[in-house]
């Protein structure tokens, strides 16, 4: 069975290809706070740096993310912390 990390990590791959992607499990951080849950995998910090971000600005390359991962948030995902960038913008 494949935790929820491992389900974002492999949707954002598939949705932006050649990309670094990097997901860490916030959860403990977040316990008491608003949609934390006992079990947790709810709270999420995650990077992409992908070619496929050029000429996109911050809303519009959060949103695609935002879409790719739509079912994790509905099966009870309830935060992303979000670091984005295009392989130029991650070197310079």
């Amino acid at each position: 069975m494949s935790t929820r990390a491992d389900r974002i990590r492999t949707a954002l791959e598939a949705a932006f290809a050649h990309a670094r992607v990097t997901v860490e499990d916030d959860s403990h951080r977040h316990a008491g706070h608003a949609g934390a849950r006992p079990e947790g995998e709810t709270h999420f910090s995650v990077t992409v740096v992908s070619p496929a971000f050029a000429g996109q600005s911050r809303v519009a390359r959060s949103r695609a993310v935002h879409a790719a991962l739509a079912g994790e948030f509905a099966g009870g995902m309830h935060a992303l912390a979000l670091r984005l960038a295009t392989p130029e913008e991650e070197a310079g």
